[in-house]
């Protein structure tokens, strides 16, 4: 029993096929939407590169790329073929092709779904390479005169001031690295030197953050030097004040504006799968009302449209043994050493002479 069958007379054949030819144009409109969103998950994701570790994340962007441009191929081919489908003599151009069209459009549609899933599935690859793109940056955010680092300093001054951030995990990160090149360092002073020696490793560690973790809404100048030395700063207290500095950090501020973007796109993927499904469910339906019609001669007449001919039991049966045979039509038959001949009937030598040709026969003696 077919699935979902629908009576269709002609009018109605002609406004589904005049319906779908503007869905589809549409649906050229729609790729052309996940192709530019693609291109801009790709450019936000290339701004912040330097700050993250070399994970695979441009995977996402680069799928939404490809769907965006094949929806505009299949949907540009889809328009076409509905427009033609308006008159029933110019569908036999199109009949041998409507059903592998069907079926290309179908994984498609789920590559569109499974894009949308990429967008929201994507959160841990992004927090994995940002907590350690972060941490490298800050370690050589002193290497100023590197080359290859040198930049690492002003990315990392804009991204906090930007995002109003301060560290990976917070303001007290900066407190564990040596974030002053030794060239500012002066030697000379005894302070400096028993910072220095007072460090296994020989850094120069301090309760200080860069300036572009200062709060700029805060009244009070900024405290970046000693922060957690109450008596260094008159009428402050450190467990107490309000600090003056971004309280968040740098990873969750990343995090909070990457997973809007991916929320944002995924949500609108989604809504493309759901209309790239319905205009595929309308195409299957002109199709089948359009061959039930040449079957019946008819043009005029009414026809049924379905989605499936069969149930979907029987359908999935009937595929799975199509299946079977292709792959039983490219087996050798081993029982006879592979000789795919060797059954063949074969004519005797007594009954055929040279180059398979029947031997006159040759009169007795009398």
């Amino acid at each position: 029993m077919a699935v979902l069958r629908v009576k269709f007379t002609k009018d109605k054949r002609d406004k589904l096929a005049q319906v779908l030819w503007i869905l589809n144009w549409i649906s050229v409109v729609t790729g052309a939407i996940l192709f530019s969103l693609g291109i801009f998950l790709k450019v936000e994701i290339n701004k912040r590169w330097e700050l993250m570790a070399e994970k695979d994340i441009q995977y996402v962007p680069n799928m939404l790329i490809a769907v965006g441009l094949l929806a505009c191929g299949i949907n540009f081919l889809g328009g076409k073929i509905c427009y033609d489908c308006v008159d029933t003599t110019k569908f036999l151009r199109w009949k041998l092709i409507m059903l592998p069209y069907i079926i290309c459009t179908f994984f498609f549609t789920f590559c569109v779904l499974v894009g949308a899933l990429m967008c929201y599935g994507m959160q841990s690859e992004l927090e994995d390479a940002l907590t350690m793109g972060l941490s490298e940056a800050m370690r050589f955010y002193k290497d100023t005169d590197t080359p290859g680092r040198c930049f690492l300093k002003r990315s990392m001054d804009m991204l906090q001031i930007e995002f109003k951030c301060c560290g990976n995990t917070g303001f007290r990160d900066w407190f564990q690295i040596q974030w002053i090149s030794s060239r500012y360092l002066d030697t000379s002073q005894k302070e400096v030197v028993d910072r220095l020696r007072s460090n296994v490793e020989g850094k120069y560690l301090m309760d200080g953050v860069p300036f572009s973790c200062c709060n700029s809404n805060s009244p009070r100048p900024c405290i970046q030097w000693q922060i957690t030395n109450s008596s260094a700063h008159f009428n402050y207290d450190y467990q107490t004040e309000e600090l003056n500095l971004w309280m968040k950090g740098c990873r969750q501020a990343l995090l909070d504006y990457y997973n809007h973007i991916m929320r944002s796109i995924g949500l609108t993927v989604l809504i493309t799968w759901l209309f790239e499904l319905s205009v595929l469910t309308g195409v299957r339906y002109l199709q089948t009302s359009l061959e039930n019609v040449l079957r019946q001669g008819d043009p005029n007449c009414e026809s049924d449209g379905w989605l499936l001919e069969n149930s979907f039991v029987e359908t999935a049966r009937s595929n799975l043994n199509i299946i079977k045979n292709l792959g039983k039509c490219n087996q050798i038959d081993t029982t006879n050493n592979g000789d795919p001949n060797i059954n063949i009937p074969s004519t005797s030598k007594a009954d055929y002479g040279p180059d398979n040709v029947p031997p006159k026969q040759i009169p007795a003696d009398s």
